[in-house]
This record gives C-alpha cells, sequence and structure tokens, in this order.
C-alpha cells in the first residue's frame, strides 16, 4: 500500500522515478527475458528498489488479461503421498519458480477415468501447460482433443506413442542391476516388476532381462512377477518368488517400497538378507541406505526429472519444440546383495 492507503500501482511507480508505465510493467511482471532487456541495469535495478521499498505485488488477474497468460502450471501424479512423486514434485515446483510460474498438483491414483477427469479440471483453470506423471503406456487417458491445444510434458513415465517425456534412462537402470547380479555369479534370480501399464516396471524389467538373456540366463515367465508399486505388492510378489521350491538367489525389485515389502518376505521366511538372498531396489530413495541392512538400489535423478520436464514445457509454451530426456542411472551397491556366491558369469 502507499503512504495514503491506496494499492501500489505500476502507474505510480513510474510516475516517482519519470519513467514510462511499459518500462515499469516489462521489468516487474514480463518473462525473465523481457526484464533482462526492459532497462538499463541501474534503471531495473531502481524500478525494483522502489517496488519493494512500497511494497508492490503484482496483480496476477490483471496480468493473464494483459497476457493472456495464466502463469500456471497443472500436475498430475499418481499420489504426491510417495517419495519419489514428491521429490519429482519438488524440482518441478522449484524449476516453474524460477521461470515465474506458480504450480498446483492434483492425485490420479492411476485411475483411467480419474486422470481423464483432472486433465479436464486442470485445463478448465485455465492453465499454459500441463506436466503429467501419471502416463500408462497406452496413452489412452492423453487422447482427450482438448490436450491437442495445450502445452504439456510426460514427467517419469513414457507412453508408447512418442509423446515428449522426461524419464530416467529405466532400461540402462535394470542392465546395470543385472551386471550386478551377474558379477556375483547369480544364476537364478526374480523380478519382482510392478505395475504393467507403467514403462517404469516395464523398461526396468525389459533392461534386467534383456541383459540376463544375452548372457545365456533367460528368465522364466514365473520369476517375473508384477505388482503394485508399494510394500503390499512387494512382500506378496517376494513371498511367490521365495516359497516356491526352486526360489531364486537373487531378486531386483523395480523401486524401493517394493523392496522393503521383498524385505519383510524374506524375514517371514527366515532368509538372510545379503546371505541366503541378494536384493536390489531402484529410485535410491533416502531410506535407502539407513535400512538394518543397507539396501543396493539404482540412483535415479528424482528432483532434475522434474526440473528438465518444466524446461521442455517452457520451450513449449514459447512456442518451440521439445524432445524426450532420459538422464542416466547409477547403481549404488550395498550390503543387501552381499558378496559373490560363484564365479563371475558372461
Amino acid at each position: 500500500m502507499a503512504g495514503d492507503g491506496r494499492p501500489v500501482t505500476l502507474q505510480g511507480i513510474a510516475a516517482r522515478l519519470g519513467l514510462h508505465v511499459s518500462t515499469v510493467s516489462r521489468v516487474l511482471n514480463g518473462p525473465a527475458d523481457a526484464q533482462r532487456g526492459a532497462a538499463s541495469g541501474d534503471t531495473a535495478r531502481r524500478i525494483r528498489e522502489l517496488a519493494d521499498e512500497l511494497g508492490y505485488r503484482p496483480n496476477p488477474h490483471a496480468t493473464s488479461l494483459r497476457t493472456r497468460r495464466s502463469n500456471l502450471v497443472g500436475v498430475l501424479f499418481p499420489r504426491l503421498s510417495e517419495i519419489v512423486v514428491a521429490t519429482i514434485y519438488e524440482g518441478v515446483e522449484e524449476e516453474a519458480t524460477e521461470h515465474g510460474l506458480s504450480t498446483f498438483v492434483t492425485n490420479t491414483h492411476d485411475d483411467p477415468a480419474l486422470q481423464r477427469e483432472r486433465i479436464a479440471m486442470v485445463l478448465g483453470r485455465r492453465v499454459d501447460g500441463l506436466i503429467i506423471g501419471d502416463a500408462h503406456l497406452d496413452g489412452a487417458a492423453l487422447a482427450d482433443p482438448a490436450l491437442e491445444r495445450a502445452p504439456f510434458v510426460l514427467v517419469n513415465r513414457r507412453t508408447r506413442t512418442g509423446l515428449p517425456a522426461v524419464t530416467c534412462d529405466d532400461r540402462l537402470g535394470g542392465r546395470l542391476v543385472a551386471e550386478h547380479f551377474l558379477a556375483l555369479g547369480h544364476r537364478e534370480v526374480a523380478v519382482i516388476a510392478g505395475e504393467s501399464f507403467a514403462s517404469t516396471g516395464v523398461d526396468r524389467t525389459a533392461g534386467f532381462t534383456d541383459r540376463y538373456r544375452e548372457a545365456g540366463l533367460p528368465l522364466p515367465a514365473h520369476r517375473v512377477r508384477h505388482c503394485r508399486f508399494d510394500t503390499t505388492g512387494g512382500h506378496r510378489a517376494a513371498t511367490e518368488l521365495l516359497g516356491r521350491p526352486d526360489r531364486p538367489t537373487a531378486v531386483f525389485a523395480v523401486n524401493d517400497l517394493a523392496a522393503i515389502g521383498a524385505i519383510g518376505a524374506a524375514r517371514d521366511l527366515g532368509l538372510r538378507l545379503g546371505e541366503d538372498l541378494a536384493l536390489a531396489g531402484f529410485n535410491d530413495t533416502p531410506l535407502a541406505a539407513e535400512l538394518p541392512v543397507p539396501l543396493t538400489s539404482v540412483r535415479s535423478p528424482m528432483a532434475d526429472l522434474g526440473r528438465i520436464a518444466v524446461r521442455q514445457l517452457v520451450r513449449l509454451i514459447a512456442g518451440e519444440s521439445a524432445g524426450s530426456e532420459r538422464l542416466r542411472p547409477e547403481l549404488m551397491a550395498r550390503a543387501s546383495t552381499g558378496g559373490p556366491v560363484g564365479p563371475p558369469l558372461d
């Protein structure tokens, strides 16, 4: 508020400094690139200092009417309560702020009908674009004609239809686990493969099984178990795998939550982690290294996925093209995979 109680306006700031109101507007409210070129460094500094002194705050509604942009990005995820999703969203929010954008997130619980409803709701908020983190491989929920007119980027998951997506190189991550198990001499292995509709589980499983096939050790179908991406799903799948007479000596769970569920199943069956059973997860969430037996896991650059997805979206909003990116994972070997059980394979 100004000293007389009236709201501080662009016109008021411009009058105090003897500048044209358009110059003040570009410095305070324009896109980052426009702000840098709107005035000389000294003039821009004086404008910002006076705006701070007077307590100026932009009017987002007026800005939206003027620019025909809301500076708002809608974000869709299965569940924000999941640590991987929450970490990706932190990256989205931090990068969006750097570009003068605000974000809001909605959960879809991986339900295709709810996905469609939430996409319609987000578009109804007149967003400038969307970050979609709940894509299914078939891309069915993304077939909404309204999306054809809205910039959007997928994050964490891809579709088979080649939409722009920022993901971890999940196939490579699965391959890294396979190479680790092969180096330790494990022949009898299995995969807790996650949901079959999600590229994360499908690609990580494919990278693992392809590498074992190359080593002349293809996995039989019963050694690949799909399940939910949570501890309950991992526990159930591991119980089925480890309760068989021909149980595997090593198991790859395609996310850390499923791996933690597998730890519970191994405990229930009297198996010692890192001795009777080698176990690896994926994502390297903060809990992985702090477990009683630290968990071997593939480190995914989760926050970077969110940041890069926003950068790609900003390009699309500006009318430029954007492509897919795959970020490189890293294997973090810990005690849960133990030592060699035989000579290295292949």
